[in-house]
């Protein structure tokens, strides 16, 4: 694996969902989810986050490699943050 500027491993292998990761490389990518939650804080200062992995189709993967969403959300940025990463984005929540 490689490592990112802030020594934290860096999983490299393309693989279609999380549940095709090892161990290891669920290990490796906590380790990013934290480093980008750190650099977030320190600059943006977030209330909130979401993380989130969508696995297939029908849960709403649309780019078929594995990727982690980590999304700072902010008190009020949202009039009913319930349901969410599927209410980040107000104009595109169906329910």
């Amino acid at each position: 694996m490689a490592r990112t500027k802030f020594g934290s491993e860096r999983p490299f292998r393309h693989i279609p969902t999380l549940f095709d990761a090892t161990a290891a490389e669920h290990a490796a990518l906590l380790a990013l989810v934290r480093e980008a939650k750190a650099l977030l804080d320190e600059q943006f200062r977030p209330d909130g986050y979401n993380i989130g992995v969508n696995v297939g189709k029908t849960a709403g993967q649309t780019v078929m490699h594995l990727h982690v969403h980590v999304i700072p959300r902010y008190a009020g940025d949202v009039d009913d943050p319930r349901g969410g990463v599927r209410g980040a984005i107000p104009e595109r929540r169906v329910y």
